[in-house]
């Protein structure tokens, strides 16, 4: 009898199946080739098989209801997010997964047209392809809408992850902004405000996370002192390294840093962290000296390796506007030329002192370093073009 029930069990479930969504058990770029010859859109399931909740949608999306429609309307597919393909596809399309299971809906040219996070439900799942044939209701009209004025609550939350979703961090900022404006500062901490501030919020100057700040022991109460300052660095963080952050004056860097400590990071961790964008900041302010004296406290304080000596001498050899710096990037080539490392990185740490040199108007000393840089290349059967280069430079 168990035997009887278990070969109906699994006839059920293959029934299921069949009744359910087809997917295509094929690379992703033949299922766009099937959707431009039958003219279909796609819709894409990212998915994990070790995602809990991708496994409860199994069954909706096997449900007769949910397979009729899509399968008379869409060329479907399904992808783990941990494969480099899935990877791959992601990163050519431009698109971030906030989370699983992301439904994701093209047109047979693999243009997005609509994203769905949806609730588990057949007719939610029916609901999220229904608005994704419907040029008003799908994702890729929300920008226009915006444009155009709409400033729902609901409508900037889905605003704000279609954002996410297709990486427009200035879009997402915008919408986030409007959507902060939009509630009390007595709501800012309820549940709602902070699931936004977990998935949405990318920007460290938005109100609610402003309010956040002031008030990290009232997060730290409500939802656990790990999450919060968890989510508290993860805003400051995206701030920092987003495209908007690159641009940041040094004063907001410090800002972030600051907050950063104030969440809970290490001070010398947060100034490690924001090192490398404030010495970028100097450089486009035109403040070498600030520049150079921040990385050489860094220098200082720290014992760095031949890479990392490496780095900080072509850096500010490539990106420094004046030559104030020249004298200390020379003393951090000679610092790492004394640790006597293999004579392949010599060559390139005699290249960056010869560089540091001539910048500094230390002519003869530059030729030298130069010279010695190109003995070590052709010892070593190194590419000596930029030698030469450098040497002609020098005469």
């Amino acid at each position: 009898m168990k035997k009887i029930l278990l070969l109906l069990f699994v006839a059920q479930a293959a029934l299921a199946q069949k009744a359910g969504i087809q997917f295509k058990e094929i690379p992703v770029e033949r299922v766009f080739q099937e959707a431009r010859r039958t003219g279909k859109p796609v819709f894409v399931e990212i998915f994990s098989p070790t995602c809990h909740v991708c496994q409860s949608f199994v069954p909706t999306l096997a449900d007769g209801r949910v397979g009729k429609y899509y399968n008379s309307k869409f060329i479907s597919t399904k992808i783990d997010i941990a494969q480099p393909s899935t990877r791959t596809f992601l990163e050519k399309n431009h698109l971030f997964v906030p989370s699983l299971p992301l439904f994701l809906y093209f047109d047979p040219q693999q243009n997005l047209v609509h994203f769905a996070m949806s609730n588990n439900t057949t007719d939610e799942v029916i609901r999220h392809g229904t608005n994704a044939l419907n040029p008003q209701a799908r994702s890729q009209n929300m920008k226009a809408r915006y444009q155009q004025g709409e400033r729902s609550s609901n409508f900037l939350i889905d605003y704000a992850m279609f954002s996410r979703v297709t990486k427009d961090t200035v879009a997402n900022i915008a919408a986030m902004n409007d959507y902060a404006r939009q509630q009390s500062p007595a709501t800012f901490a309820n549940q709602t405000n902070w699931l936004a501030l977990q998935k949405l919020v990318l920007d460290y100057e938005n109100p609610m996370f402003q309010y956040m700040m002031g008030h990290m022991d009232t997060y730290r109460k409500a939802y656990g002192a790990d999450l919060a300052e968890q989510v508290a660095e993860n805003i400051l963080m995206s701030s920092l390294f987003s495209g908007r952050g690159a641009q940041y004056p040094v004063a907001k860097i410090l800002e972030v840093r600051q907050g950063l400590v104030k969440v809970g990071i290490d001070a010398k961790v947060a100034a490690n962290r924001t090192l490398l964008p404030e010495v970028n900041a100097y450089f486009r302010g035109h403040q070498t000296a600030k520049a150079v004296e921040r990385m050489d406290g860094q220098v200082n304080s720290n014992q760095l390796s031949v890479p990392e000596y490496m780095y900080i001498t072509r850096l500010f050899n490539r990106n420094s506007p004046d030559a104030v710096d020249a004298p200390t990037v020379a003393k951090w080539a000679a610092k790492a030329l004394a640790m006597k490392p293999p004579q392949k990185e010599q060559a390139d740490l005699y290249f960056e002192l010869a560089e540091a040199y001539r910048r500094g108007g230390r002519t003869a000393d530059a030729q030298k370093a130069a010279q010695k840089s190109m003995e070590l290349a052709q010892t070593n059967k190194l590419d000596t073009r930029r030698n030469v280069e450098q040497l002609g430079k020098l005469k």
